[in-house]
């Protein structure tokens, strides 16, 4: 197998851990994908299942080998060797105001700073608005994070994190708030403060705001790039998995795409595409053409089941779908001339929830 099956096959099928007392934490709930951990494949450290019950079954396991080291095992027949990034500096520390930084942010892959600024969404409480995939309240729940950041928290975490561990970008999502910004006028608090304590790319995530004049007030407060996920496509599939946010329009979310491209700059807007939710092949390869037309990066993941959430025994894509998805995503991207390594902070630019970047 080659690194671009490895990575698919490992985020397609997960990955059976014997301990979990290697490398750096794993994520469990939260937004986003998650029930992960960071693994290094051939040089690209990626995010894994592990956590969750498809992972358990999986036919893929690990030897163990000297510091930090072991050999990717498939049925017992070595295919590749995986190292694991370290557990960072900055997660032995606590906020002044005494809160543990890991519950502030997180690392991603191995150099990026993630954190959910409100661990609270609108939609999350009533199962008829609620994302079916999501888990964003999980992780409060378990005492694993705080419901809301503070900007001053933020920066203090920040900080720290680029000068003991050498983070090169900052992802910031938001739970939905009922208001009509969507949660753009907090996140834009947030990424100020940030950069005033340190000089770091940042993204921001949220949904459309009502007034797309909010870009220009991100883009002031320091957001680099921005993110506005889709998540599915076709408007059946987006009706039955994530029934509130369904509401909002497939050709609204285009609107804003091209008002925020107009800010950011091309290739500096993604959206995330989680496939494995209904979206057929077709789909999700047409949508991705007419992304990339308007400037806008496809983030194309594997759906990941999560505990906890309705979805969770909901099987993730074949290996076989997204290695042909990646391939002619990859094209697209390519013909387009947007490329991950451009983009200057996001869940795109780490890649670690996906193998696309391999494909570009």
């Amino acid at each position: 197998m080659n690194q671009q099956q490895v990575i698919t096959a490992l985020q397609s099928n997960g990955l059976r851990l014997v301990t979990d007392q290697v490398g750096a934490s794993g994520r469990k709930g939260g937004a986003g994908p998650s029930d992960h951990k960071a693994i290094t494949v051939d040089g690209t450290t990626v995010m894994v299942p592990v956590y969750n019950d498809s992972a358990a079954q999986s036919d893929y396991s690990l030897r163990y080998g000297k510091a930090g080291t072991a050999m990717l095992e498939q049925g017992g027949e070595a295919i590749a060797p995986i190292a694991f990034p370290a557990e960072p500096k900055f997660y032995s520390l606590t906020t002044a105001d005494g809160i543990p930084y890991k519950k502030i942010a997180l690392l991603h892959g191995h150099d990026v700073l993630a954190t959910t600024v409100q661990q609270t969404c609108m939609r999350y409480r009533d199962s008829s608005t609620a994302c079916q995939f999501c888990a964003i309240e999980e992780s409060l729940k378990a005492d694993r994070t705080i419901a809301r950041k503070t900007p001053a928290q933020l920066a203090e975490v920040a900080e720290a994190a680029v000068r003991l561990d050498g983070i090169k970008h900052v992802v910031m999502t938001t739970g939905t708030p009922n208001r009509s910004d969507r949660g753009a006028a907090y996140l834009a608090d947030c990424a100020a403060a940030i950069k005033a304590a340190v000089d770091i790319p940042i993204q921001a995530q949220c949904e459309p705001p009502d007034d797309f004049a909010w870009f220009e007030t991100l883009k002031a407060a320091g957001v680099d790039s921005l993110g506005m996920h889709l998540e599915a496509v076709d408007p059946a599939v987006r009706s039955r998995i994530m029934p509130g946010k369904a509401d909002v329009p497939v050709d609204y979310y285009f609107e804003a795409f091209e008002a925020a491209v107009e800010v950011f700059g091309r290739g500096q807007v993604s959206t995330y595409l989680l496939a494995g939710l209904g979206d057929s092949l077709e789909t999700l390869v047409d949508s991705c053409a007419s992304l990339i037309r308007v400037g806008v990066y496809p983030f194309v993941v594997p759906f990941v089941p999560i505990g906890g959430t309705p979805l969770a025994q909901h099987p993730a894509p074949s290996s076989e779908f997204m290695y042909e998805l990646y391939q002619q995503v990859g094209a697209l991207l390519k013909a387009g001339k947007l490329s991950s390594k451009d983009i200057k902070a996001g869940c795109a630019k780490c890649g670690a929830c996906s193998a696309l970047s391999t494909f570009e």
